[in-house]
């Protein structure tokens, strides 16, 4: 999602600059690839790039791809295929060996019904989306990033139906499509809301993990009783800074099944009264800082209150905070307590990818 913020907010800035651009998607992979169905590139016409469709061997081409398409105004699908001697040149870089298709969508700015303006809804709300687009091998035709209701009739009930399963699978798909006795292809994207954190505590040891998610994307929420620390001169990355008491700061707080919170505010009883105050939420993720004889004892305390932890809710406890990384420094312990998170948030196991056997990436059916 941080790179569909990007490529949004580069476009609003090029867009100011009556720049023309074109926006690169990777529609397909077939074999290996660095970037995977989904990976977005915005290319202006004067050669600035926001985003990447590879790591980095494909984007000069891709850049005279798009300024080709910008000029033709006309959509354009490129397929990269690194397992041909020719064009292996383009992989080598990486090792890559596989065939990459990309769509080059010239931006109208005009048109409300844009590629970018469809970016833009998606990113508008805390919710899952799906975005479509459509392309054809051999036929020339390439409607592009579209909205379902945007797709001729005749594919619209096949393609509400598959939308339908993408949502309850929460994973992309690819299908074809006959439309007007052409095969149409269609990738169908699921797309997560950003992760939203929420770190209880301002101290300096805070800082690294809202850097962190910063660069990650995030939307960072910081929440202190204490004005002093909660400030945008040392948060200046963070989206929302909340002063008050844990009673009144949790009613300020938007929390889905996309958020997590950590506890590091050093303040054993706020601490403890935040943690009482989110314990009805749908909240995936609750880290603790410190050891996990005062997580016992937090949970004891709230015990003896009446206020008794589900075995559902206590799974979603995670204290002490963090992957074993053998963190030592704030902000090595940031980067464990950001790992772990994006590992639970995505339902993933941490492991090496040296011994994992299938593919790293989920490929699309």
């Amino acid at each position: 999602m941080k790179e569909i913020k990007d490529i949004v907010h580069a476009f609003d800035e090029a867009d100011r600059m009556h720049k023309k651009m074109a926006l690169a998607t990777v529609v397909h992979v077939s074999g290996s690839s660095y970037r995977r169905p989904g990976a977005r590139m915005l290319v202006t016409e004067d050669g600035q790039l926001t985003g990447a469709i590879s790591g980095g061997c494909l984007e000069g081409d891709a850049l005279r791809k798009a300024v080709l398409a910008i000029t033709q105004e006309k959509n354009k699908l490129v397929v990269y295929d690194t397992t041909d001697e020719d064009d292996a040149k383009l992989g080598i870089q990486l090792g890559c060996n596989g065939i990459v298709s990309i769509l080059f969508e010239p931006i109208d700015a005009g048109d409300p019904a844009n590629p970018i303006a469809i970016l833009r809804s998606v990113i508008a709300e805390r919710k899952p989306a799906v975005l479509i687009t459509a392309y054809s091998v051999n036929q020339g035709v390439h409607p592009g990033t579209r909205r379902v209701e945007d797709l001729p009739s005749l594919v619209q009930p096949q393609l509400s139906a598959v939308v339908a399963e993408v949502f309850a699978s929460a994973c992309s798909t690819h299908i074809e499509l006959t439309v007007s006795e052409n095969q149409q292809h269609f990738f169908v994207e699921y797309c997560h809301p950003s992760i939203a954190l929420i770190i209880v505590g301002a101290g300096n040891d805070a800082m690294p993990l809202a850097t962190i998610a910063h660069d990650l994307g995030w939307e960072i929420t910081v929440v202190d009783g204490r004005g002093s620390h909660a400030t945008t001169q040392r948060f200046p990355m963070a989206d929302s800074l909340i002063v008050a008491k844990p009673q009144e700061a949790a009613k300020q707080l938007g929390i889905d099944e996309r958020t997590a919170l950590v506890l590091m505010t050093h303040n054993y009883n706020y601490d403890l009264d935040m943690l009482q105050q989110v314990s009805a939420t749908s909240i995936r993720y609750v880290g603790m800082l410190g050891p996990a004889a005062k997580r016992n004892r937090m949970l004891d305390e709230l015990g003896q209150k009446g206020i008794v932890f589900t075995g559902d809710f206590l799974e979603r406890i995670y204290g002490p905070t963090g992957l074993d990384l053998g963190a030592e420094t704030a902000a090595e312990i940031a980067l464990s307590i950001a790992a772990e998170i994006m590992a639970v948030l995505q339902q993933k196991k941490p492991l090496h990818l040296r011994g994992k056997l299938e593919a790293i990436h989920h490929r699309e059916s």
